[in-house]
């Protein structure tokens, strides 16, 4: 299974949003250029992000986009869900009505078994989880050793 680049950018402006944040609106050509991801894509990634409230907007001159709500309480399930849609890797867990084998079939347990391993990693990590991870990297990155 793999997530489209709408979950992978997504995160990945969320979490610069938190980097980055200052209190004033960030623009999104900056998110774009220092997370390298194309303006045009990222203006349609975050529309439903504004829509679900994890954004907000702000016009004019001066405007952008900042976080709607604390980076500690943005978990990585509910981005993946407003961008993807249910975590569910195959159709069958969908529903009895997808598949004819419902409830008959050894994988369908497989199925869901991966699905609430992914729920619990996404469910317990945050915006503000992603972004301490990667202030980490770039720490480890600046060192110097002789």
């Amino acid at each position: 299974m793999k997530l489209s680049t709408r979950t992978r950018y997504g995160m990945r402006a969320l979490m610069d949003l938190a980097l980055n944040s200052t209190g004033k609106p960030i623009q999104l050509k900056d998110i774009a250029g220092r997370q390298r991801i194309s303006l045009s894509y990222l203006e349609h990634l975050i529309i439903p992000l504004i829509s679900a409230g994890i954004i907000k907007s702000t016009r004019g001159a001066k405007g952008g986009i900042n976080l709607a709500k604390l980076p500690q309480d943005i978990r990585l399930i509910d981005i993946l869900e407003i961008l993807e849609g249910p975590l569910a890797p195959v159709d069958c867990l969908s529903g009895s009505q997808n598949c004819t084998r419902s409830g008959l079939c050894a994988t369908q347990d497989l199925w869901n078994d991966l699905t609430r391993a992914m729920e619990k990693v996404l469910e317990t990590n945050t915006v503000l989880d992603l972004a301490n991870r990667q202030r980490s990297k770039e720490t480890r990155s600046e060192m110097y050793y002789i």
